[in-house]
């Protein structure tokens, strides 16, 4: 067994004072349709379903902001008709404020746009926090975190893209952890979840070790394996 990533829990001492405590947790598992075999799709999601899984990640591309299309309004229609398991929308668009609302009506529970591809950050928050979505900060790997104190309460977690976004089952850019121990400093002060995007396996989260996100979305190595719900499982269970 490795360490366990951490989370955030709220202790009220007084009606003026409250204490940030971390606690130990299991890392989620956010399986990236992305991967699936879009053949049988609904088995795909059945298995999600059945399986431990948090979520079901939907990258959601645009061909501009990334250079590859993915899914739209048609795809979404039937993940909501089948999926049980929470829907984490990453928005991969230029101008995502034209569609965020859109994308919530559709079903989506967790929704994230990236930060280089708005001028207004603070008020899409806002806006898909009020479409009744929870809203997150998706990153590129070249995209610094400075900016995060400045929108810090807004969001409600901060996805880290661990690969250059567009495709699935690239490898992981080592070089991402220090990104990803930086914002396990501010999770414990602002109170959010961290989540990686990209290239993530079992023996990826185990070299994490003490940087360990609280979820990872895990594409083609779920999927490309003999037993995806097992896979699913053995990740789970691990860290």
């Amino acid at each position: 067994m490795f360490q366990t990533s951490y989370s955030i829990i709220y202790v009220w001492f007084s009606p003026s004072s409250i204490r940030v405590i971390p606690f130990l947790c299991p890392v989620k598992i956010a399986p990236s349709l992305l991967s699936a075999d879009f053949g049988k799709l609904r088995e795909d999601i059945e298995m999600m379903n059945e399986s431990e899984a948090d979520r079901i990640h939907v990258d959601v591309m645009d061909g501009r902001f990334v250079p590859n299309i993915s899914f739209g309004f048609p795809v979404m229609n039937v993940l909501t008709k089948y999926a049980r398991k929470p829907l984490d929308l990453h928005l991969m668009i230029v101008e995502p404020e034209k569609y965020a609302e859109a994308f919530v009506k559709a079903g989506a529970h967790y929704l994230s746009f990236h930060i280089e591809a708005t001028d207004h950050a603070h008020r899409l928050l806002d806006q898909v926090r009020s479409y009744g979505a929870k809203p997150g900060i998706a990153i590129n790997p070249q995209t610094g975190i400075d900016w995060l104190p400045s929108l810090a309460g807004g969001f409600d977690f901060v996805n880290v893209m661990t690969v250059n976004p567009g495709f699935g089952g690239q490898s992981f850019i080592r070089t991402m952890e220090e990104k990803l121990e930086r914002l396990n400093g501010y999770r414990l002060q602002y109170g959010f979840e961290t989540e990686i995007d990209g290239g993530v396996t079992f023996d990826v989260l185990a070299s994490l070790k003490s940087n360990l996100p609280d979820v990872a979305v895990a594409g083609a190595s779920v999927f490309s394996a003999a037993d995806p719900k097992g896979e699913i499982a053995r990740l789970t269970r691990s860290f």
